[in-house]
């Protein structure tokens, strides 16, 4: 995933920020203000134009009233205008918003590309431009109909809320084979759900990043009176700001691992583990650094994690990232690696061990009881500020926002293999084992 434009480097508005934006506000508000004489590329706001670069999927996420339809069907317009017969997927939660916000809304293709339209046939659900190029609507409710269809590039608004999302995504895919360079556009509001956490994490997506106050043809009424209602809430935080939002009893928020981060220089560690979630099959392999100084302090220091590679891919992995901290080591001391066996525990030792010229330090660990319950126990080293997060690993910290107390997963993937490799490497070197924890035995 790719951070693109303006809007992607902002920093979250507080209450403070909102208002100073606010002061700068127009107070006639409206689109309607902005001269029609222009092009779009002059009268967009920052965020609303596709980032250059080599991408298949522009993902707009953003706060309502951010401009996420108009940038939509503009770019919608703009390949219909790029020449050829183009045939292009318009997907909502359902037709019906489809055709009330895609189509026939105040910032729908009938108003921004009215010029090239030759007739929208509500009944087939289809716009037929002059050039021959084609624009069907779909539903994320009836993913199938989607096969059988191919497209050069489709725009699909509010994926956060497609109650078959996966299906839907999928069966587009499939059908995103015609011309040189098949795109998609996606606009919507943030909501937990794997479907948009994967597609943030994959290497194939842009993102754009931007709030309700971005836009500057928006009333200073209104931008003061959502503030005032809804300003640090947690719905406006996800409303307004664009902020995926935290499960309720997250082990973890964005604010406590921020809390945490640090630009401080590495420090010298009298402990480094390497902890490993194993993958099943040729999936993920969690794959976290993690250190203790000499203070007590406990330190996250890499995401070594790798996905979709075989045991001896992460095992090679493995021995890398323990021989690369072996310079941060007192002593003379090497990394322990703390690799959980429940799943091929002789495996998980054999290919670790017979790595070539390995003398890799293994402890072996079983689980006993769920992630959550193991996590919950460093999540309060985090919360007694013990512990440093040195530099951003996104798809590690999504995972552990999505650990619930109690127990439960509810971040992206079916399971937080990054986030348990740390938990296993923080654990063994807070050596704060329970009865009901975790339990190692060093081979």
């Amino acid at each position: 995933m790719v951070a693109a434009g303006p809007c992607a480097s902002l920093q979250r508005f507080t209450p403070e920020r909102g208002a100073a934006t606010i002061s700068d506000h127009d107070n006639h508000g409206g689109a309607g203000e902005t001269s029609a004489d222009l092009p779009w590329a002059e009268r967009a706001h920052p965020g609303q134009l596709e980032p250059e670069g080599d991408h298949a999927t522009w993902l707009i996420l953003a706060g309502r009233g951010f401009g996420k339809t108009r940038a939509g069907a503009e770019w919608v317009a703009d390949k219909v205008r790029s020449g050829g017969k183009q045939r292009i997927a318009l997907v909502a939660a359902t037709v019906e918003e489809a055709r009330a916000v895609m189509v026939e809304g105040d910032s729908g293709l009938l108003a921004v590309a009215a010029d090239l339209i030759h007739k929208f046939h509500s009944s087939r659900g289809e716009i037929h431009f002059h050039n021959g190029s084609v624009a069907k609507l779909f539903s994320a409710n009836s993913p199938e109909k989607l096969r059988g269809f191919q497209h050069h590039h489709a725009w699909c608004d509010e994926l956060a809320k497609w109650k078959k999302g996966t299906e839907t995504w999928d069966n587009l895919q499939f059908g995103l084979r015609l011309g040189a360079d098949p795109r998609v556009c996606i606009t919507t509001t943030p909501a937990a759900g794997s479907l948009l956490e994967h597609l943030l994490s994959s290497r194939f997506t842009v993102v754009t990043r931007g709030t309700t106050f971005d836009n500057p043809h928006l009333s200073k009424r209104f931008l003061e009176r959502v503030l005032e209602l809804y300003g640090e809430t947690h719905k406006g935080r996800v409303e307004l700001y664009g902020e995926m939002p935290v499960p309720a009893g997250a082990l973890w928020t964005p604010e406590l691992i921020a809390a945490s981060r640090t630009e401080e220089p590495l420090p010298d560690f009298d402990g480094v583990a390497i902890g490993v979630d194993p993958p099943a099959g040729d999936g993920v392999c969690g794959l976290v650094a993690c250190g203790r100084d000499a203070a007590g302090r406990f330190h996250v220091i890499a995401d070594h994690s790798l996905g979709e590679t075989t045991p001896a891919g992460w095992s090679s992995r493995v021995a890398a990232a323990a021989r690369s901290y072996d310079d941060r080591l007192q002593d003379g001391r090497s990394a322990l690696v703390v690799a959980e066996g429940n799943q091929g525990g002789a495996m998980v030792r054999d290919v670790l061990h017979n790595q070539p010229g390995s003398k890799l330090k293994v402890d072996l660990v079983h689980a006993h009881v769920g992630k959550s319950a193991r996590a919950e126990p460093i999540a309060m080293l985090f919360e007694a500020g013990r512990v440093q997060f040195h530099g951003r690993f996104p798809d590690l910290e999504r995972e552990l926002c999505g650990l619930i107390a109690g127990g439960g997963y509810e971040g992206p993937g079916t399971s937080p293999d990054r986030a348990d490799a740390m938990v296993w490497a923080l654990t063994s070197l807070s050596k704060k084992m329970t009865l009901t924890g975790p339990l190692l035995r060093r081979l």
